[in-house]
């Protein structure tokens, strides 16, 4: 199976690299000219435009993975809806809203192509571990794409179809705002235990042991717990903590069906006081963890 990867960050690069080598035809392509020469180390095939990807087909049916930032998806498809033939299918692996993904997906239906959405998780682990993938949209289209996604999730990972345009990024932004309360409690607990009566606890002795039979074993304590043994103070982590907007954005909706959310508001106010310079313990433990999975920056600009 061909087919286009466009959008070569992180993530997509990623995805690119494992498709390649699970025997896909992959044509990368990205707004910076490095990250394509990056790809076509890894035997992908250079598109450094659109026209140069569709060319790349040679007549086969046009599937499109879209890595792109949800700020950028609008004029990104509108770009490639202005050239791709009827009958394509195109897929948005990045974090949107799923509002604004039902919104697409009539944009692409009105021309005769289908938008299917896929919430990816994995971090800059998903290339080794397997990926977590959400999909919604047209379920007939689900099947084609199938094979890609099952690729992806080799060795450790998984992928579910959630139901119509919109519930793969809806499921994966519920994903992101359980994220949240579950990295904010590991981190105010690893604050106590460092602020907290006995002052010599080893932090990532405890973390160990608590990876082993206890009930909040996970791969955030995981990371956590190897942060803290890299750098038990975490020196150098300034402790400003982005937020990328998918737990906003289960916020609104959670406003909206009068469903209260305490603990997620609670870790999502964290972050946003955090840009603020309200930081601690907790959220250099935060920075940490989210660089550890992410890639993100460690100290990013406030």
């Amino acid at each position: 199976m061909k087919l286009i990867v466009s959008g070569l960050g992180r993530m997509g690069g990623q995805i690119a690299r494992k498709l390649v080598e699970g025997g896909f035809e992959v044509i990368a392509n990205n707004r910076s000219p490095r990250k394509v020469d990056e790809a076509v180390k890894y035997n992908a095939i250079a598109a450094y435009t659109k026209d140069e990807a569709l060319k790349a087909l040679a007549g086969e049916r046009l599937i499109l993975w879209m890595m792109i930032s949800d700020t950028a998806m609008d004029e990104e498809l509108a770009s490639w809806l202005e050239i791709i033939p009827a009958g394509s299918i195109i897929i948005d692996g990045g974090n949107s809203d799923y509002r604004l993904t039902k919104k697409r997906a009539e944009t692409v239906r009105n021309k005769g192509s289908v938008y299917m959405d896929v919430g990816t998780s994995g971090g800059v682990w998903g290339y080794e571990n397997g990926f977590s993938l959400m999909c919604g949209g047209d379920e007939s289209s689900f099947k084609i794409i199938e094979p890609i996604l099952k690729k992806l999730a080799e060795p450790g990972g998984a992928y579910g179809y959630f139901g119509p345009s919109g519930s793969g990024h809806f499921v994966k932004m519920v994903h992101n705002a359980i994220e949240y309360g579950m990295m904010e409690s590991l981190a105010e607990g690893y604050q106590m235990l460092k602020e907290g009566p006995y002052k010599d606890i080893d932090l990532a002795k405890a973390g160990e042991t608590w990876q082993h039979g206890s009930v909040v074993v996970s791969w955030l304590n995981e990371l956590a717990r190897s942060a803290l043994a890299e750098n038990p103070d975490l020196s150098g982590v300034e402790g400003v903590v982005e937020e990328k907007g998918e737990t906003r954005w289960a916020l609104e909706i959670a406003k909206e069906m009068n469903l209260p959310m305490p603990a997620i508001q609670a870790a999502f106010d964290v972050r946003i006081a955090s840009q603020k310079g309200d930081v601690n313990f907790a959220t250099k433990l935060l920075a940490a963890m989210r660089n550890r999975f992410g890639g993100h920056e460690i100290n990013p600009d406030k």
